[in-house]
């Protein structure tokens, strides 16, 4: 399976390639997602905090009486992907996201890329909500869906024969989740609760779910040529 071989013709850069060489969709999810946290600078606190609430995942409104419009439960799985705490949080979000995301969009294609994304940040979340039920605290952040994208490229260069083993990398990575999901410190928490187990939630989903999202023609093993039948 190919993975982010581009060939670019001419020496260096052409005229018309962008400075910022990111693939479009990865492009787009790092613009709206520092277009939102703009918008919510111009804000009131309470009006911020309520946006929050409504648009971040609640785990205690799935578990329990929702504490919010109906239309919050449908939204919440994904509008809190593009929700932050604060610049640096965003800033480490979408750096992580540049490094890892433009070559998973290059195998999967824009649409596939942005279905495997925003999916892999709906599961994350759901699985913060399995063990923090009764929660009441919104879960904001891109880490689930980066994570996701994290787990996608690992596999991705594991099946190209790129990476001998998964498991040395994906241990420590999970291990290190761990860590700092009970004793804090992640860098742009703001010493705030990590939501660790979205972070492994989402980082399984993407090894486990890549290759049902790699177009048909890139994910058929190649066949041999037909032998000449002459003698």
């Amino acid at each position: 399976m190919p993975f982010d071989d581009v060939r670019r013709s001419g020496p260096g850069r052409g005229a018309h390639e962008r400075a910022i060489n990111l693939p479009p969709a990865l492009l787009w999810l790092i613009l709206i997602n520092v277009a939102v946290h703009l918008l919510r600078q111009a804000l009131s606190e309470s009006v911020d905090q309520q946006l929050v609430t409504q648009l971040g995942l609640v785990p205690a409104n799935y578990t329990g009486d929702p504490g919010g419009p109906w239309w919050s439960l449908l939204l919440a799985p994904i509008t809190y992907q593009f929700l932050h705490g604060g610049w640096i949080h965003l800033g480490v979000n979408m750096i992580t996201l540049a490094a890892f995301g433009a070559p998973v969009e290059r195998l999967l294609g824009v649409r596939r890329f942005v279905l495997f994304y925003l999916s892999a940040g709906v599961v994350a979340g759901f699985i913060h909500v399995l063990f923090y039920s009764d929660s009441v605290d919104p879960v904001i952040g891109a880490s689930g869906s980066i994570s996701g994208v994290f787990g996608g490229v690992l596999m991705a260069l594991w099946q190209a024969g790129r990476m001998p083993s998964l498991l040395p990398v994906a241990g420590i990575w999970i291990a290190l989740n761990v860590f700092f999901g009970i004793f804090g410190g992640t860098p742009g928490s703001g010493g705030e609760p990590v939501a660790w187990t979205a972070h492994i939630g989402g980082f399984v989903y993407g090894l486990v779910a890549l290759r049902l999202f790699v177009p048909a023609a890139l994910a058929a093993p190649s066949q041999p040529p037909p032998a000449d039948g002459t003698g």
